[in-house]
């Protein structure tokens, strides 16, 4: 099992960072840079209020498929088009309820028009999603990868179109285009999505029966509220700037602060596709009683590595990243500029504490979830919650976005320590001091490695390289990464790749 964990993730992580960066950082960056921070402030805030909603386009249907197909294949075809159905029902009750609060919070106009548009690509999503949930519970971990980009690829294609063929000019490019763009790419995705589970389960009967959708949503229930509370603090900040401050700003704020949080999703989506595979594999290894404490130890070692040379790097080379993805506007005063720039700096290195703390809880939380220990996960997120909201009002009048980065960091490293803890009571998990040693020498040498190249190299772009270089090689050296296993699944990848 720990073989097939690091075959996929290799394979999973390589297709992702073939097109994920590039999408997020290219394309993304480059439409926030047409629209303008105003513009795309107000989309990002109505886009995260929509997910704050998700849940109820899924009840956690998702996750209990996952888990559920993952010990039990045979239930697919049962499943599948029961679940369709449910789906489908909750998609209405998901429109009413994010119109009514979207008015009694302020929503009018152009703000509902965005709120529609958002939310039918949450539908779109949500149904991909759950279908890719029925292809990664068969083990099918290779195509689930290549569906997990295909609508970023789509996306791309449209959108480099649209911005750079030169049959539009480049003002008349408007948010609603990149919108659109989403709706074509979701469509297409969730197409092939589709024909490739109807190639495992043969021809589906979409009868209606109502009692099944009944028994499934109430299986479910837990997992909703888990995902539910989950969503509210993890997505909060953006809608809480753009209500919370003076509308003079707020948009404004809210378009700083999408700056650096750009790249914490970029980051983010590499590390949730850790989520993605363990869930049906923890499952998998629960239901047989096997021995988890080596996938786990090996998962957070590899998630470790990972997600704090990524820290690291943004926070050294911040000032300069924002600088590169944002460049000076056409007619924008140098002072004007100088600010964008220093301000998302500053949240970009508060978000990277966040970062490491969402990605350690990829790896306990989804435990705790294959493990079925939802309720004191659901208190955790409660707890989250409250602790979300009291201090993003706190900070948000008074710091702005860079308030709400500072909660971000705070509820995600008390959550992640939570979750960590109950793991490890719970599977009685010993990590042992020799790998605590290494982690702490690891993560000081690639910090003070980083701080004097970035110091004394003027070339920003080589420092980043060399301390990329070096942060890889220290990984190894402190063994947080074991080479001689790395090397053998490159290489099997590889192979298998080419056949």
């Amino acid at each position: 099992m720990n073989n097939k964990f690091l075959k996929n993730i290799i394979f999973l992580l390589f297709v992702n960072l073939l097109i994920k960066p590039f999408w997020i950082l290219g394309i993304d960056a480059a439409v926030q840079n047409t629209v303008g921070d105003t513009s795309y402030g107000l989309y990002l805030a109505i886009s995260q209020f929509s997910y704050l909603f998700y849940i109820l386009l899924d009840l956690g249907l998702t996750n209990f498929n996952s888990r559920n197909i993952a010990q039990n294949n045979n239930l697919l075809t049962k499943h599948f088009a029961g679940i369709s159905q449910a789906k489908i029902f909750l998609t209405i009750i998901y429109f009413i309820v994010i119109f009514i609060v979207g008015w009694i919070i302020g929503y009018r106009g152009e703000q509902l028009r965005l709120l529609g548009i958002v939310g039918f690509n949450q539908v779109l999503l949500s149904f991909i999603l759950y279908v890719r949930s029925n292809i990664s519970a068969l083990l099918l971990f290779k195509t689930d990868s290549v569906l997990s980009v295909l609508d970023r690829i789509f996306m791309i294609l449209i959108c480099s179109f649209l911005l750079w063929s030169g049959l539009f000019p480049r003002e008349y490019f408007n948010i609603y285009w990149y919108i659109y763009s989403q709706t074509v790419s979701y469509i297409l995705t969730l197409a092939v999505a589709i024909y490739v589970v109807l190639k495992h389960t043969g021809k589906l009967s979409m009868k209606i029966n109502i009692p099944f959708v009944v028994v499934i949503i109430k299986k479910s229930l837990p997992y909703a509220l888990l995902v539910l509370l989950m969503s509210f603090y993890n997505r909060l900040e953006p809608v809480l700037i753009e209500r919370i401050l003076p509308e003079d700003i707020a948009a404004t704020q809210t378009g700083l602060y999408a700056r650096a949080w750009r790249l914490f999703d970029a980051g983010n989506n590499i590390s949730y596709l850790f989520s993605v595979i363990l869930l049906p594999l923890f499952a998998a290894v629960i239901k047989t009683k096997d021995d988890i404490q080596s996938l786990v130890k090996q998962s957070f070692g590899i998630i470790l590595s990972m997600t704090c040379t990524i820290a690291v790097l943004c926070i050294f080379f911040s000032h300069e990243f924002m600088e590169l993805l944002y460049p000076q506007q056409d007619g924008e005063p140098v002072c004007d500029f100088q600010y964008r720039i220093d301000e998302s700096s500053k949240i970009l290195i508060i978000l990277m504490g966040s970062f490491v703390s969402v990605s350690v809880t990829y790896i306990f939380g989804t435990l705790l979830t294959a493990n079925g220990n939802l309720k004191y996960l659901n208190i955790t997120a409660a707890c989250g919650v409250f602790i979300n909201l009291t201090l993003n009002f706190i900070f948000i009048p008074h710091f702005q976005a860079f308030g709400a980065a500072l909660t971000s960091m705070c509820v995600q490293f008390i959550t992640c320590v939570i979750q960590f803890f109950m793991a490890r009571r719970i599977f009685n998990l010993k990590f042992g001091i020799p790998f605590w040693l290494r982690l702490v020498t690891f993560i000081a040498t690639i910090s003070l490695t980083t701080y004097f190249i970035s110091t004394l190299c003027r070339n920003w772009p080589t420092a980043f390289v060399v301390s990329t270089i070096i942060c890889i090689a220290i990984a190894f050296i402190t063994r947080m990464l074991n080479y001689n296993e790395i090397r053998e699944l490159m290489i099997s990848s590889i192979s298998r790749m080419k056949k």
